[in-house]
C-alpha cells in the first residue's frame, strides 16, 4: 500500500516571491504533488478582500521552480476558459514541467467571484453538463491528431494541440462529491477523483459510490486514482490546535463544522493516525490544503516527521 502525500497550496494572502520560496521547499522536501487552486478571489470567500494571483500564470512559475512533484490545478472551473484552451494550456505545462502536470477539471462553486469577474454562473446541472463536455474535449485533444466535437456548451473543429504532451497520458482529475451526476462523469472520462474536506467515514462511503459508478461503466475500480484535500491546522501542542479551531470558525463561518470534519486539526502525534485513515478508507493521495498564514514550525513538522511516519506506516 502506497500513498502519494501532496500540498495543496493557495496562491493569497502571499507575494510571488513566497510562493516560489514555499514551493521550493516543498520540492526539495519530497512531496509528492504541488497544486494551486482556481479563484479569481479567495477562498473561503471574502469579497474580494484579500490578494490573489490566476491559477494558469502562476502554475507556470510552479512547473518552472520545481524539479520533482507532480503539479496540477485541482480544480479549473470550466466556466472560465474554453476547454480547447486549456489541453493547450496543460500540454505546454507540462513540456514546461518535464512532464509532471495533470489537469484537474470541475463545476465550480465561487459563484461571487464569477459575478464579479462577469462571468455567467448556470445552474449546477448546466454546470456539470459543461465538465462533461470538457473533460471529452482535453482527453481528445490531448491524444488526437485532429479533434472535432459539436456541444450544446462547446465546439472544436478539426483542432490539432501540438506539441503532444509528454507523458502518453496526461492524467485528467475531476472534483466534486455528487453521487449523481458528479461520480459518474468521474467514472466515465476521468484518471483520478479528487474530493475536499470529507471526514475519512463519508469519504470512504462516497468512494464507495463512485467504485458503483465504475462497475456500471464497464471500468475497472482500481483504475481510478482517488485524492482527499484536508485543511491544515496543525499546530505543535494543545494550545495550537486551540487557536487553529477558533481561526478555522472565523474563516469557513457558518460551513466551519463541515470543513473541520475535513481537516488535520491535530498536533503532529495525531497526525499520521488522521492522514492513515483517509488511506484506509480507500485514499490514494492525501493533500494538505495551505492556506496563509500558517505555523511555519507546524509546516516543518509536517514535511520532516509526519511525512516519513506516514510512508512508513503506509508501507
Amino acid at each position: 500500500m502506497t500513498v502519494s502525500l501532496g500540498v495543496h497550496a493557495g496562491q493569497q494572502n502571499l507575494a510571488m516571491d513566497e510562493l516560489r520560496a514555499l514551493w521550493r521547499k516543498l520540492d526539495e522536501a519530497r512531496v509528492d504533488w504541488i497544486s494551486a487552486w482556481d479563484h479569481f478571489y479567495e477562498a473561503p470567500p471574502k469579497g474580494g478582500t484579500q490578494p490573489h494571483f490566476e491559477a494558469l500564470a502562476t502554475l507556470g512559475a510552479l512547473a518552472a521552480e520545481t524539479r520533482h512533484a507532480r503539479l496540477g490545478c485541482l480544480v479549473f472551473y470550466v466556466g472560465y476558459r474554453n476547454p480547447a484552451l486549456l489541453a493547450k494550456a496543460a500540454t505546454t505545462l507540462d513540456h514546461i514541467s518535464g512532464g509532471r502536470f495533470e489537469l484537474g477539471l470541475g463545476a465550480g462553486w465561487h459563484i461571487w467571484e464569477a459575478t464579479a469577474y462577469g462571468y455567467p454562473f448556470p445552474d449546477i446541472g448546466t454546470r456539470l453538463d459543461m465538465l462533461e463536455e470538457a473533460a471529452q474535449i482535453v482527453r481528445r485533444l490531448l491524444t488526437e491528431e485532429r479533434t472535432t466535437f459539436s456541444g450544446k456548451h462547446f465546439q472544436v473543429d478539426d483542432a490539432s494541440c501540438l506539441p503532444a504532451p509528454i507523458q502518453p497520458r496526461l492524467p485528467i482529475w475531476i472534483g466534486g462529491v455528487g453521487e449523481k451526476r458528479t461520480l459518474k462523469i468521474v467514472a466515465d472520462h476521468a484518471d483520478g477523483w479528487n474530493a475536499a474536506y470529507l471526514d475519512p467515514g463519508e469519504f470512504a462511503r462516497v468512494n464507495g459510490v463512485l467504485s458503483h459508478w465504475c462497475e456500471d461503466a464497464g471500468r475497472d475500480p482500481a483504475s481510478l486514482r482517488r485524492a482527499v484535500n484536508v485543511t491544515f491546522n496543525l499546530a505543535l501542542d494543545d494550545a495550537g490546535v486551540a487557536r487553529q479551531r477558533r481561526q478555522l470558525a472565523e474563516d469557513w463561518g457558518d460551513a466551519a463544522d463541515r470543513v473541520a470534519g475535513g481537516a488535520l486539526l491535530t498536533t503532529p502525534d495525531g497526525a499520521v493516525e488522521r492522514i492513515m485513515a483517509y488511506v484506509e478508507a480507500g485514499a490514494d493521495e492525501v493533500n494538505v490544503a495551505l492556506r496563509a498564514p500558517w505555523d511555519e514550525e507546524a509546516l516543518d513538522a509536517y514535511l520532516e516527521t509526519v511525512m516519513p511516519a506516514v510512508r512508513r506506516a503506509a508501507g
